[in-house]
């Protein structure tokens, strides 16, 4: 089978097309024909060695995939032959075949595309963990995201909408923000140096939640958007800098500051995922999500979907179509 091999820890330069043999499934795994390949900053730090699980090289990158399911374990549930969407912690996903457990492998909700239902693991369920979970977001709250047109940012926006809330959107530019609108935004900001001022007017005073994967000054002056008793959920750091809050400002606004890490939740509570994939399919079967596809790829031009997603040029949920035969 075809696939993209990181052959060094210098970037998406060092992927390589190459012919490698099929995986074999094990006992507990499933086989995956690979239709659509979702593309992550986890796979960015892969490529550089900058993750906190360093694979052997030479490796496969690609965590999240959705396809055919060609072997399933009896007792897993699914029918060989079905549609399929899955997490694969290892990687692999970058190649037109696939090997995760059946725990980690779900049947793909039947009003999205292979594309779409690639973009349903680390985004959206990232989306749902911080809301949901962490956040406790309740009907008619208020939430503003940071770094909307993105594809955590974009996912946020429809899982909060989905439940209820009523979402300001902030973006960095005039076409990002008409990407933000498009997933579902009530109200787009454009980033000035007076946003805080226009979140707050925007709110009636204050925001009840504040999903911010993107971290450094943004993060600092979020406190001052909050509402009594708001929550700011910290879910990454794309602006490159980890910042220093103004503790004084959570004393004062009696707020919460809440940590939000997706991969780290499976140690806190191993069955959570597979819920919130049940929950994300059924809420694309009463079409209240529906994954916004920015970019598409071909498999031999991964290297190049990587270096856009490291310099900002994508929008929406970056994917790999892989044409499986």
């Amino acid at each position: 089978m075809q696939a993209l091999q990181v052959q060094a820890l210098n970037g998406p330069d060092a992927l390589e097309l190459v012919d490698v043999p099929e995986p074999r499934a094990d006992s507990g795994q499933v086989l995956i024909d690979v239709y659509a390949a979702g593309v992550s900053f986890v796979d960015l730090l892969l490529s550089r060695g900058e993750y906190q699980v360093r694979p052997q090289l030479p490796f496969i990158p690609g965590i999240e995939v959705a396809g055919v399911a060609r072997q399933a374990p009896q007792d897993s549930g699914l029918v060989e032959g079905e549609r399929v969407f899955a997490f694969a912690p290892l990687g692999g996903g970058f190649a037109e075949t696939a090997i995760t457990t059946s725990q980690l492998t779900y049947r793909m909700p039947g009003a999205l595309f292979h594309e779409e239902a690639a973009a349903l693991t680390v985004n959206y369920q990232t989306a749902l963990l911080a809301l949901c979970r962490r956040g406790r977001l309740t009907p008619g709250e208020t939430v503003l995201v940071h770094g909307a047109a993105g594809g955590v940012g974009t996912a946020a926006i429809q899982v909060a909408k989905a439940h209820g809330a009523r979402v300001l959107a902030l973006t960095s530019t005039t076409v990002k923000a008409a990407v933000a609108k498009a997933a579902g935004a009530d109200e787009v900001l454009v980033a000035n140096e007076d946003w805080v001022s226009e979140v707050r007017e925007s709110s009636g005073g204050g925001v009840d939640l504040i999903f911010d994967p993107v971290g450094g000054q943004r993060s600092s002056h979020s406190l001052r958007c909050l509402a009594p008793e708001g929550r700011l959920l910290v879910v990454g750091f794309a602006d490159g800098q980890i910042p220093e809050l103004a503790l004084n400002r959570v004393l004062l606004r009696h707020a919460d500051v809440i940590g939000v890490n997706w991969g780290g939740f499976f140690a806190v509570d191993p069955a959570y995922h597979r819920a919130c994939a049940v929950e994300l399919a059924r809420l694309a079967d009463d079409r209240l999500i529906r994954p916004l596809i920015g970019q598409t790829y071909a498999l031999a031009d991964g290297a190049r979907a990587l270096r856009d997603l490291a310099t900002r040029r994508t929008h929406g949920k970056v994917v790999i179509s892989i044409d499986a035969g």
